[in-house]
């Protein structure tokens, strides 16, 4: 490998600014923060909702039983 174009890469700890978890990583920043991580998030915490596309299907049913009504 060439020296000195390579970029440093440090031993970084990631920090949650929801919750405050943190945890450590490698990579070329020495600190990182994010706005959510694997412990609030809502898909990994399994407090995800599904109930907007059951409306949706409801909606476009109620739509297509309407035109077909009017022929």
């Amino acid at each position: 490998m060439k020296k000195d174009i390579h970029p440093k890469y440090y031993k970084a700890t990631v920090t949650c600014t929801a919750c405050g978890a943190t945890f450590e990583t490698g990579s070329t920043l020495e600190d990182i923060k994010v706005d959510t991580c694997s412990k609030c998030h809502p898909f990994y915490t399994g407090q995800q909702k599904f109930g907007q596309a059951a409306g949706r299907v409801e909606k476009f049913q109620k739509r297509l039983a309407k035109k077909q009504e009017d022929k």
